[in-house]
């Protein structure tokens, strides 16, 4: 699968700008601040209905303007459809496939899987549970559509159940939040064991493309931190309650569940050099991507932004192995240096397109 054809219409700092790319490796090449980030973050957009960098829509509209418009021609074997994404500030965000609009966004994830590799991920390690969680929920929904809908249902009724628990008019008279908790709890059974069942399916296909970036130098993990493996959501209820009234918010449940990352045994946030927490990085995206293309039978688009300029030559090069070789599909590079790149490309007998971005505008 690939983008063929990008269109964009006052997306950030571009006015208007036009694509046709190749199905191979496709380069944005320009000074800082120019807007190659934001060419890939449009690509990015018609994949997961949203901003990889900003999920306020309004606030990637181009200044001065009030509307932003993306569109894309994507191919897939014998197979060819359109996608539209149109945002304009005090409206509802239109998504289209083929002029059909979706009745919902979450209909859309999984049909242009993409994967994006960024200076950025470093924010799933120093940042906190919920950042983790997003990326869990956010793989896991790209192949699982009854995953994606029973949280979205969860997270509805925990927004019900704080709101009950803010309101003194329901505190000690548990009928109605008992009516939701039982509910939530039923999503919750669901819900868990889907993650649990994928982080052991994922975490081998994880530590392998560790092992092979690192020599095998270190051993790292993956691990599920969960309170549903000893209570169900229902005793979790029961034994947090009078702390949830007191806090006004539901403090247990999926909601607040983690993904450990370690190394030898010991978090990788506190025990980790920079080179093995980039190193771990680059291992949990690439087995994000060969995870979804085993699950759909088709390659993921790749976005790898400005990490040439941020990682040695050793971590570098087996990205390149992998696209020399044709283990990854179409792919789309930034960097600072409109030469660097493209040579390297050329060492490896990669064939590419490169694009130079001044301000906003494009030169081929």
């Amino acid at each position: 699968m690939f983008i063929s054809e990008l269109s964009l219409v006052n997306f950030k700092n571009i006015n208007q700008a036009e694509f046709s790319f190749s199905p191979s490796v496709n380069c944005f090449l320009g000074n800082n601040g120019q807007g190659k980030t934001n060419l890939l973050d449009a690509i990015y957009y018609l994949s997961y209905t949203k901003s990889f960098f900003n999920s306020i829509d309004s606030q990637n509209v181009n200044f001065n303007e009030n509307f932003f418009v993306i569109q894309g021609k994507i191919e897939e074997n014998d197979s060819i459809f359109d996608l539209y994404c149109g945002m304009k500030k005090a409206e509802k965000k239109v998504f289209r496939k083929n002029k059909k609009v979706y009745k919902k966004l979450a209909d859309h994830i999984g049909v242009f899987p993409v994967v994006m590799i960024t200076p950025y991920d470093i924010n799933l390690i120093l940042e906190g549970s919920d950042t983790r969680r997003k990326f869990l929920d956010g793989l896991i929904s790209q192949f699982n559509k009854q995953y994606l809908a029973d949280l979205l249902s969860y997270n509805k009724l925990l927004k019900q159940r704080n709101a009950m628990l803010k309101d003194m008019r329901f505190q000690k008279s548990y009928d109605l939040l008992e009516v939701y908790e039982a509910s939530m709890d039923e999503k919750a059974r669901l819900i868990h064991k889907v993650r649990k069942d994928f982080i052991e399916e994922f975490t081998p296909l994880f530590n392998q493309f560790y092992r092979d970036i690192s020599s095998n130098l270190e051993h790292v993990d993956l691990l599920y931190d969960t309170d549903l493996n000893d209570h169900t959501l229902s005793e979790l209820f029961q034994l947090n309650r009078s702390k949830d009234e007191k806090l006004g918010y539901t403090s247990a449940g999926i909601h607040r569940e983690d993904l450990v990352f370690s190394i030898e045994g010991n978090p990788i946030k506190k025990f980790g050099s920079q080179g093995q927490q980039k190193t771990y990085l680059i291992a949990l995206k690439l087995a994000k991507y060969e995870f979804i293309r085993q699950q759909k039978k088709v390659s993921p688009v790749l976005l790898l932004d400005d990490i040439f300029d941020k990682l040695d030559d050793n971590r570098v090069g087996y990205i390149l192995d992998l696209i020399s070789l044709n283990k990854v599909g179409q792919c789309f590079i930034t960097d600072t240096s409109t030469t660097k790149v493209p040579s390297v490309l050329s060492d490896f007998n990669v064939s590419f397109n490169q694009f130079e971005i001044i301000s906003g505008t494009v030169k081929s």
